[in-house]
C-alpha cells in the first residue's frame, strides 16, 4: 500500500545495512528516495528501485556541514523538499579511552551526532511551513546503555537521544514529529567484521562467534533485521504515530530489559 505516495525521504548512510533496508521499506510505501553513503551505490539503487518510485543519490560526506547543505539542496532540487528525514549514518571504533585517538573521537562525534543536528536544522523550516514531517534518528541501544571501549560512539548516541527529545519538544504543537529508534545487534557488514575478528581471536567457528556476540548482550539470541526496523519506522511515519513524540524506541531482543 503506497501510504507515502508523493512524500520524499532522505536516508543518510543508506547504501548498505540498516539504512538500505529502511530505504527499501519507504520506497515500498510509495516514497521518493534520496540515498546517501559510501557503499555500493549501483547495487543500492537497484535494490530500492525494485520497489518502484524515484531514487536519487548524493555522496555527501556528513562530517562536513557544507556537504550536508549540498545534500539538502540536492533533495530540494530533485523532489521539492524532504518530508521524511532518517538520520542513520554512523561509524564505530573500539579502544579504551586512554588509547582513543583525538581524530577518531572527532570523526565519530561529527558523523554520529553533529550531522543529525545539521540535517535537522536544514529541513525543519519547510516541515514547519507544510505542518507535516517526520525526523527519525536511528540511534542504537548505545543511546540508552553503555559498553566498554566505545566512549565516542556511546557519547554520540546518548547525545542523539537528547537531540531527539529537544527537537520533539520544539515541534510539539506542529504536525512534525521527531523520534529515535534504538536497535540492538543487527547483522550489518560492520557487525560481520566484529564476528570474524572474534572468531579469529578466540580460534572458534564463525557460528560460535556469532552466538557468543549475540548472547553477551541480546537475550533473544536473534539478530534484529533491517526489515523489522523499516516496519517500525513506517509506523512512526503513519498518522497513528502522530502523538509519538520524543520517543527512544528500543528494538533489541531484550538487551536493555536486563
Amino acid at each position: 500500500m503506497h501510504v507515502l505516495l508523493g512524500k520524499t525521504a532522505l536516508i543518510t548512510g543508506s547504501t548498505s545495512g540498516i539504512g538500505l533496508g529502511i530505504a527499501r521499506a519507504l520506497a515500498d510505501a510509495g516514497a521518493n528516495i534520496v540515498l546517501n553513503g559510501f557503499g555500493d551505490v549501483l547495487a543500492a539503487r537497484q535494490h530500492v528501485e525494485q520497489a518502484g518510485g524515484k531514487v536519487r543519490y548524493h555522496g555527501a560526506d556528513l562530517r562536513y556541514p557544507e556537504q550536508i547543505s549540498e545534500l539538502i539542496n540536492y533533495a530540494n532540487h530533485e523532489f521539492g523538499g524532504v518530508d521524511i528525514l532518517v538520520n542513520n549514518a554512523g561509524i564505530q571504533h573500539l579502544a579504551n579511552i586512554e588509547d582513543f585517538s583525538i581524530e577518531r573521537w572527532n570523526s565519530i562525534l561529527a558523523l554520529n551526532l553533529s550531522a543529525g543536528f545539521h540535517t535537522s536544522r536544514l529541513v525543519v523550516p519547510a516541515m514547519r511551513q507544510q505542518n507535516w514531517g517526520r525526523i527519525i534518528n536511528i540511534v542504537s541501544v548505545h543511546g540508552l546503555v553503555a559498553s566498554a571501549s566505545k566512549s565516542a560512539y556511546v557519547a554520540a548516541k546518548h547525545g542523539m537521544i537528547g537531540l531527539t527529545k529537544s527537537v520533539a519538544l520544539e515541534l510539539a504543537q506542529t504536525g512534525v514529529t521527531c523520534n529515535a529508534i534504538c536497535p540492538g545487534w543487527v547483522l550489518t557488514p560492520l557487525v560481520e567484521q566484529q564476528i570474524e575478528a572474534k572468531a579469529k581471536q578466540q580460534g572458534i567457528s564463525h557460528i560460535e562467534a556469532q552466538a557468543q556476540l549475540l548472547l553477551e548482550k541480546q537475550p533473544s539470541g536473534v539478530f534484529v533485521t533491517p526489515e523489522q526496523i523499516g516496519a517500525l519506522l513506517l509506523f512512526l511515519c503513519s498518522d497513528a504515530a502522530q502523538e509519538v513524540r520524543g520517543a527512544a524506541w528500543n528494538i533489541d531482543g531484550g538487551w536493555i530489559a536486563q
